[in-house]
């Protein structure tokens, strides 16, 4: 079931991004860590907005065993030298740039859209190592703007370990080993649930 979209009672009506100083991180096995960092964006409401309309967001399918199967989510990625939709994400991507500059190896250039209309859209257990290997590592980052929701994390096969509730602008960074050793994954829910935009931010040839 889906509900309306209902903006934050705190949030403020100029978009912009906080200071980074505040991520809490969480060390995971095998090299693997997370940082999070609530309310990053201030006006991620008004973002949230700006992005549902301006995105050219686009239905996908892909083969599945025997069969061709919907994405159960609406995606666009802006691609390396793409203006992203909205300042306050090339201002994000800017200063993500320059707080991880010495983990990350270099810059994050692509942004990928994806746009949670309801509980019924999901995107199930992955890593997003596809052009690296199994052997590099690589960083991601993901703003959510909307409606919270889950995102689980788990040890590569084994069982959920560490949930973050993210919406309304917060932050969560995978880094070291997260998606060589981990999973992620946004799972379906029956709850009513409003919708949610989340921006993954990526260095070269990772999706």
């Amino acid at each position: 079931m889906s509900v309306a979209f209902q903006p934050s009672l705190f949030d403020q009506p100029d978009p912009g991004v906080g200071p980074l100083s505040g991520v809490q991180r969480t060390i995971l096995t095998n090299g693997a860590w997370v940082d999070v960092l609530p309310g990053w964006f201030v006006g991620a409401d008004t973002v949230f907005e700006h992005l549902l309309a301006e995105v050219p967001w686009r239905a996908e399918s892909r083969e599945m065993y025997d069969r061709v199967v919907d994405v159960p989510r609406l995606v666009h990625t802006y691609g390396i030298g793409d203006p992203l939709p909205h300042a306050t994400l090339t201002a994000a991507r800017d200063a993500l740039d320059v707080h991880y500059a010495d983990e990350l190896g270099e810059p994050f250039v692509t942004a990928g859209c994806c746009y949670y209309r309801d509980g019924n859209d999901s995107v199930a257990w992955h890593g997003d190592n596809i052009g690296r290997g199994r052997s590099h590592d690589t960083m991601v980052a993901i703003v959510s703007f909307g409606s919270p929701r889950k995102l689980l994390l788990r040890p590569l096969g084994g069982s959920t370990a560490v949930t973050h509730a993210l919406g309304h602008g917060d932050l969560i960074v995978m880094g070291g080993s997260c998606q060589r050793t981990w999973e992620h994954a946004v799972p379906k829910t029956s709850r009513p649930v409003g919708p949610r935009i989340s921006v993954q931010f990526r260095p070269r040839n990772v999706f």
